[in-house]
């Protein structure tokens, strides 16, 4: 794509924006107006679903009897040498001609003379712009969701290393339960996961076809909409064109950028989570984890600084794809139908989106899994887990009380008297500094005489977790279970 900048704000016979869509007017636009209103600034990035479009809509307007099959030849071959023109960057975008649509139907009457003209029956840059967007955003919803399983790939990896790593689980940021480490950052592949179900169904309901619903009211062309959605992939499932049903609603619709930004919004949410996290295991108080310094910055003062700026930037950035998203909805929420321009507004907060997104999670996928080496096949960098300082944190906080109470349980004692008990017993093991598992046997038996030798097992760090070998529970039999579950949903192999 050509740089926004070589815009050019000249006009010729061709950019002329009263001939770019009615001769109506007596009086030009003054410049000011010009650029407050256009589009083609950062527009043009739509180019090649507006191309995809107007090829369809060409082959479409051949097929039933609405432009000649020399016409037709004419416009392929012009829009071939468009595409060309755009991608090596030769392609001179016009601020005269507003958008990215009427850029391109310039240069393509100026290449094959009145066959350009004739493209633009039966339809309108209303459904165009529609329709355009759509396919763009199909496109990168695409490659949104591969991005999104490299990191639930690369989140398996570090899983799939540190299953019996055992580190504190926390509530309210307190010291909870001992948990894998394992099992922590499966939690995060549950919700990306769910991410990409989420831009699935999005998908679905994006890949609809507006085009033939002219400005807004249909047209009285004999247009064969159902060949427009095929050509362009515009189908379901089965194969059958997905096209939008009401003239009025395809041209104003924007809930699949809403919907979109929605989706996006809670991946970023869900990578905050994760950033946030991994901050605080990376400080010195926790030292858990070890972030790769080609992801890390220093200081300008203080040399021994290592900060970890992607994932703090990360949290920043949901933020920004947050407020996209009310941005989005407040665009929406006061306009009748059916297309106006306000319209245009639609497009920079959901491109940024895009980009913000999609440059997050490749980033999180090296950042987390590492790179992998082209002569091992093995991963390389990515975080590098602490084990042991996980452990030292586990052993605070008393994280097996609640072990000792369902050890009593099972002895028979009503679990609130249980807990009851258990935090006598943590009372005592505070006043004398030592963790439960380091008072007498005697000692505990003075809480409750059914507590026996073995209430060390159940005292354990490793007892605590293998005691929760229920489907979803941190024992690593369970893990396990779950990480070849990932696996082969994301059609990960022996070599991964």
């Amino acid at each position: 794509m050509s740089d926004p900048k070589q815009v050019q704000p000249s006009a010729n016979q061709l950019a002329s924006k009263s001939e770019g869509w009615s001769a109506l007017f007596a009086e030009p636009m003054s410049e000011l107006v010009k650029r407050y209103t256009a589009s083609v600034f950062f527009d043009q990035r739509l180019w090649r679903a507006d191309i995809a479009g107007s090829r369809a809509h060409a082959r479409m307007l051949h097929k039933v009897g609405l432009l000649s099959a020399e016409d037709e030849a004419a416009i392929q071959r012009g829009l071939d040498q468009i595409a060309s023109e755009i991608e090596s960057g030769q392609f001179a975008w016009q601020l005269d001609l507003e958008d990215v649509h009427l850029n391109i139907e310039a240069r393509l009457t100026a290449l094959v003379g009145d066959a350009g003209k004739r493209l633009h029956t039966g339809r309108s840059r209303n459904d165009q712009v529609a329709t355009d967007v759509r396919l763009w955003l199909r496109d990168e919803i695409d490659g949104i969701s591969a991005l999104l399983q490299d990191v639930q790939r690369a989140l398996l990896r570090v899983a799939e290393q540190n299953v019996e790593v055992i580190l504190p689980g926390f509530t309210h940021l307190q010291v909870a339960q001992p948990v894998s480490f394992a099992h922590h950052l499966l939690a995060y592949v549950e919700m990306f996961q769910r991410d990409g179900e989420r831009l699935a169904d999005v998908r679905r309901r994006t890949n609809t076809l507006p085009l033939g619903a002219a400005a807004l009211a249909g047209t009285s062309y004999p247009l064969d909409r159902a060949f427009v959605a095929r050509a362009l992939g515009m189908v379901d499932a089965e194969g059958n064109p997905q096209i939008c049903q009401n003239s009025l609603d395809a041209v104003s619709d924007r809930d699949f950028a809403i919907e979109f930004s929605a989706a996006a919004a809670l991946i970023m949410v869900h990578v905050s989570r994760l950033s946030e996290e991994l901050i605080v295991w990376m400080s010195q108080n926790f030292g858990f984890i070890r972030i790769a310094d080609r992801f890390t910055t220093g200081s300008s003062i203080m040399p021994q600084k290592k900060n970890p700026d992607v994932p703090e930037l990360a949290r920043g950035k949901t933020g920004r794809v947050v407020g996209h998203l009310m941005a989005l909805i407040t665009l929406m929420k006061g306009q009748p139908l059916a297309y106006n321009k306000d319209n245009q507004e639609d497009k920079e907060p959901l491109f940024d989106t895009v980009d913000t997104l999609r440059d997050t999670l490749r980033i999180f996928a090296e950042m987390i899994g590492g790179q992998r080496n082209p002569q091992t096949g093995a991963f390389e960098g990515g975080i590098t887990v602490n084990a042991e300082a996980m452990r030292r944190a586990a052993q605070r906080g008393y994280a097996t009380a609640t072990d000792l109470a369902d050890y009593l349980v099972k002895k028979g004692l009503p679990f609130r008297d249980a807990h009851e008990t258990v935090a006598l017993a943590v009372r005592i093991a505070i006043e004398r500094g030592v963790d439960l598992s380091a008072l007498p046997l005697e000692e505990l038996q003075r809480f409750n005489p059914a507590i026996e030798a073995d209430v060390f097992d159940a005292l354990s760090l490793e007892g605590a977790l293998n005691a929760r070998n229920t489907l979803g529970g941190t024992a690593p039999a369970q893990i396990r279970t779950q990480i070849a579950r990932h696996r082969a949903r994301l059609g990960l192999t022996a070599a991964d």
